[in-house]
């Protein structure tokens, strides 16, 4: 069986989905997650609706060290660069309730690292949030830039993405510009 088998019904069985993800190896796990279309990804966004509700501890877990890189395999709906990672980590400053990110992707020397800030949104979801950057980084990722920079500005500038639980490593993003919706989804699958 693979993951496409749970979208050839007229609905989602999120139970059944989420419970096979979750009894696969994580080198699998990945490698499934990020083999969904662009219609299974849009197929899982509406489905996932107040399935699992997701914090930022799904995308970095409890105990991690603070400026702790944490990878997240991702596929998104676009028809070319649909490969990437979302990394994450825990700021470095305790008191703020929020993750740090950026986008590692080929096209990066081009489109600029997509820096973001994520925190818990309202209905049980969470928001990766381009209107706002960090202010520093872990050693070893690239300059922060603003995503107004480059042509950074076509890809994350104005944009937020809002993530619905799937399975305890995997989540289902939708993008928006403006507050608006656009068709462009993308699946992530925590490491590990």
């Amino acid at each position: 069986m693979d993951i496409h088998g749970f979208f050839r019904g007229r609905q989602v069985n999120l139970k059944e989905l989420s419970d096979w993800l979750n009894g696969l190896s994580p080198k699998e796990r990945v490698r499934q997650a990020t083999s969904l279309t662009a219609k299974e990804q849009s197929a899982l966004w509406d489905a996932a609706k107040g399935f699992r509700p997701v914090t930022m501890r799904d995308f970095v877990q409890e105990g991690t060290a603070p400026l702790r890189e944490v990878i997240h395999y991702g596929r998104n709906s676009l028809p070319v660069f649909s490969r990437f990672q979302k990394r994450f980590c825990l700021p470095d400053n305790s008191s703020l309730r929020e993750l740090w990110g950026y986008n590692h992707q080929t096209m990066a020397p081009v489109t600029g690292p997509g820096y973001f800030v994520a925190r818990d949104e309202k209905d049980g979801e969470v928001i990766i949030d381009y209107l706002k950057v960090p202010p520093r980084h872990p050693a070893g990722w690239p300059e922060i830039l603003p995503n107004s920079a480059k042509l950074s500005r076509f890809v994350y500038h104005l944009t937020q993405d809002f993530m619905r639980g799937v399975s305890d490593h995997v989540t289902i993003g939708r993008a928006t510009r403006k507050g608006k919706d656009m068709d462009n989804w993308f699946v992530l699958c925590r490491e590990g």
